[in-house]
């Protein structure tokens, strides 16, 4: 008895001293623990969504792909899943699973000395408190507090209100951050949606993601999910027949569809976000939630890209050649093995890989890497000479064997019919390499500056660099319509006649003369303004901004927005001033729309997690809009026009009217194969190292600019006709299917005259070459009248009232132009010129 009564002091006596030390332990630990009072309101880091013109998304932005779902919404067969695979006991413990604990710990000793990770007995309240406030750490230390902060949080927070966060934080895998994220991710299926398998598979992977991968550890992953589904019939969250039909079901996931999402809108998506985090700073817009509404149209997206790279891949095998293949195998022994460890080129994402395992006298035989067999006509590899370094090229190509061997790497592309329009067979391939060419497309509507489609380079694997907005080059010719807006606005008329003759300019001391020429290197003598916007010459041009100023020049490119600040220098009237397609479009857009200020946006509006708007592009007032009803008996509200007038729209008419010629009879007209009103002009700058085409329908304007990143010729035949207008056609082509046809909107103001295109001339009626020209009144030719040729030594009155400086610079200074040797009378306001090359020589076009 006496012993029974020893044990039983010393047993009460060590129960008391544990209590003691196990409260002085837990006050120990309790010490300087986080602050978990923000989780009563916190809100997870939820993605941005961004979404184009039709409501579909196209891409998100996150630091964690996470989308928050309200723990009402989220349907019990899910949260059921993850309490049976993770804590049975949810709704029944304090946050701390007494029972679970004894178990592991039981476990832990059992594996103890074996290499083995101890193993937890975490609730769900404890993941919570360890995820949310502490680390992943391993120790005693980090689980003592881990239990202390769970009782606490069971304290302070609902059990729902634990589980919300819970599903939503979790960490599943696949880019997956919380239930509904995998849900998509995994199945792209939304909650409801989600079979008992599938949410049984979700609830199998918080413990480890990459050992449950569905495709590369698929035996695992499903022996994990039988597992999860056993625990929640156990559970009676389903019946046992539900169970057995779970596990039966095969794992197979499901990508998006692209019906569902956009494709071919990364240079779109990435200026996209630039814009959000210059305006909303990087936290907001990672993890704020936010919705983005753009002006992209998915259509118009696709068929730009298309565009541009069909136009730069078509231009790389014009000018420059074969540049070999991918890699060569050493044998043909496991092939598609050794293809698969080949590294695709940046850029050639979209075309398969395959290896020559044959060549005869027409055509090469292949092993593609999706393990079929096909073959590559010589009409498909005809054009493969091989480039040489300082763009020189190898001998002329006469058979396959002269551009391909067994063994080599090489890119392909499906391809159904050949050049000559005959139909190939299936399996046959054409040859392709990623263009070291670049270029950009971008198109918007010029009545609100929307961006409807934007293209910034072959590939944005090859660069995220966008041309678009980030690349400023020279715009050539596609700045001259400026230069003669600025004409017509003194008073000049479409057509009035400039002298096209040489003359030289002197740039100063040191300095060789500067002698404008055309592309054609000829001279026509008196010119319209039309025919030289329309066949762009370059000499007319020249004259003319010497004789308005290129003061008038330089206000004129500053309120379309083409440049912010440019020198007052007289080769700037030929587009020597760097400027970005995006500009260019935006300019070309103020004019078909007639006159009015636009500005380039990409974002229509921006909204919070909740759905309240935080900016929008569109400000205009509107009384009416937000009627809580409306009946057809009430008057349509009205928008007011709050555009900035920045060109008188008679003007901004005649400009249209003259760039319509260009297509119609000038550099654009293969354009006039579109049977739809069209205008635009063409650019070219020195040496061919940047192409433009910039032009417009009524409602749509397109700018393509093709050239390298580091600067160099296209080739001495390469104009902005030959490379960019085939683009742009493409695009229109595409645009305009479909849609009727309307001719360009003239504003009142204006007369139309019957006048000869090549003269300017009045014309008769027999004239088969007339058109009809739109003039202020009273400024139209005159029968019997003879029209003034401006040749720089004009003064005083011109017609309309033009105002021509005075030919002498006032302070006497060297520089000014000559016409045939002699100083000029034109245009002294001019300051000299930056040179344009060394020999001092024009040419752009």
């Amino acid at each position: 008895m006496r012993l029974l009564s020893a044990l039983f002091s010393l047993f009460f006596f060590a129960l008391i001293s544990g209590v003691v030390a196990l409260f002085f332990l837990f006050q120990y630990y309790a010490k300087d623990l986080p602050d978990y009072a923000y989780l009563k309101d916190y809100q997870p880091p939820i993605l941005t969504r961004i979404y184009a013109d039709d409501g579909r998304m196209m891409a998100t932005i996150a630091a964690e792909q996470r989308i928050f779902v309200p723990i009402k919404a989220i349907p019990p067969r899910v949260s059921g899943a993850f309490m049976s695979a993770e804590d049975q006991n949810f709704y029944q413990h304090a946050g701390v699973d007494v029972f679970g604990v004894a178990r592991a710990a039981v476990t832990n000793l059992r594996n103890f000395g074996r290499d083995r990770r101890p193993i937890g007995a975490s609730t769900i309240t404890q993941q919570v408190a360890k995820n949310m406030l502490l680390t992943n750490e391993v120790s005693i230390e980090r689980k003592v507090r881990e239990m202390i902060l769970a009782s606490r949080l069971e304290k302070t927070l609902s059990k729902d209100r634990i589980l919300e966060i819970y599903l939503n934080e979790i960490f599943l895998g696949n880019r997956s951050y919380g239930v509904a994220s995998a849900a998509l991710n995994y199945f792209n299926k939304s909650l409801d949606e989600l079979t008992v398998a599938e949410a049984a598979y979700l609830a199998a992977l918080p413990k480890a993601p990459n050992n449950y991968h569905p495709a590369r550890d698929h035996d695992a992953a499903v022996a994990r999910r039988n597992w999860v589904i056993s625990r929640m019939a156990e559970d009676g969250g389903i019946t046992e027949e539900e169970a057995q039909a779970a596990m039966q079901e095969p794992l197979q996931t499901r990508s998006r569809d692209e019906a569902e999402t956009v494709v071919g809108g990364d240079y779109y998506t990435e200026e996209v976000r630039r814009q959000l985090i210059a305006q909303f700073g990087e936290k907001p817009v990672l993890e704020g939630g936010l919705a983005v509404k753009t002006s992209l149209e998915p259509r118009l997206q696709r068929v730009a890209t298309q565009a541009l790279r069909d136009g730069l891949i078509d231009y790389d095998r014009r000018n420059r050649g074969w540049r070999g293949p991918v890699a060569k195998l050493s044998s043909l022994e496991n092939w598609l093995a050794q293809l698969k460890n080949i590294a695709v080129p940046a850029g050639g994402e979209a075309w398969k890989m395959a290896v020559v395992i044959g060549v005869s006298a027409k055509e090469a035989e292949l092993a593609v890497i999706d393990g079929t067999r096909g073959h590559l006509p010589w009409a498909e590899m005809k054009w493969a000479r091989r480039e040489l370094a300082d763009d020189k090229f190898g001998p002329p190509v006469t058979k396959p064997a002269d551009v391909l061997s067994v063994g080599e790497v090489i890119l392909v592309d499906d391809v159904t019919t050949g050049p000559d329009g005959k139909a190939y067979p299936v399996g046959t391939y054409t040859l392709r390499q990623v263009p070291v060419v670049q270029g950009a497309i971008v198109a918007m509507d010029p009545h609100t500056g929307r961006v409807v489609a934007m293209t910034g380079g072959f590939s944005p694997k090859i660069s995220q660099y966008n041309r678009v907005t980030q690349a400023y080059r020279q715009p050539g010719s596609s700045f001259k319509p400026f230069v003669y807006m600025a004409a017509l606005d003194k008073g000049f008329t479409p057509s009035s006649l400039v002298l096209d003759a040489p003359f030289e300019y002197v740039q100063g001391p040191g300095l060789p003369l500067w002698r404008p020429e055309n592309y054609s290197q000829e001279f026509y003598g008196a010119t319209p303004l039309r025919v030289g916007i329309e066949k762009s010459r370059n000499v007319m041009t020249v004259r003319l901004a010497n004789a308005i100023g290129m003061d008038a020049v330089v206000e004129t490119a500053k309120k379309f927005g083409i440049v912010e600040e440019m020198p007052n220098l007289l080769s700037f009237s030929l587009g020597a001033k760097e400027t970005t397609p995006l500009r260019m479009a935006a300019a070309y857009g103020m004019i078909v729309n007639g006159g009015k200020k636009i500005a380039p946006s990409i974002i229509d509006r921006v909204q919070d997690r909740d759905g309240k708007t935080l900016w929008r592009t569109d400000m205009r007032p509107c009384e009416g809009c937000l009627s809580p009803s409306w009946s057809p008996d009430l008057p349509t509200p009205e928008i007011p026009d709050m555009r900035e007038q920045v060109e008188d729209p008679r003007t901004a008419y005649q400009m249209a009217s003259m760039l319509e010629g260009v297509v119609q009879r000038g550099t654009g007209a293969r354009l006039k194969a579109l049977g739809f009103p069209v205008a635009g002009k063409t650019g070219t700058t020195n040496d061919s190292r940047d192409a433009w085409f910039v032009g417009f329908t009524p409602d749509l304007v397109c700018a393509v600019y093709v050239g390298f990143d580091e600067p160099h010729s296209l080739g001495s035949h390469e104009t902005g006709a030959s490379v960019a207008i085939p683009v742009f056609q493409t695009f229109m082509a595409a645009a305009m299917k479909d849609k009727q046809a309307i001719p360009f909107r003239m504003p009142e103001g204006l007369r139309l005259v019957r006048v000869d295109a090549a003269t300017g001339a009045l014309a008769s009626i027999a004239d088969k070459n007339a058109i009809w020209e739109a003039f202020v009144p009273d400024t139209e030719p005159k029968e019997g009248e003879p029209r003034p040729i401006l040749d720089g030594s004009v003064t005083g009155e011109f017609a309309g009232g033009v105002n021509v400086p005075a030919a002498v610079n006032p302070d006497g200074s060297e520089g000014g132009l000559l016409i045939d040797g002699q100083p000029a009378a034109g245009g002294a306001s001019n300051p000299l010129p930056q040179p344009i090359t060394t020999e001092g020589t024009g040419g752009l076009y």
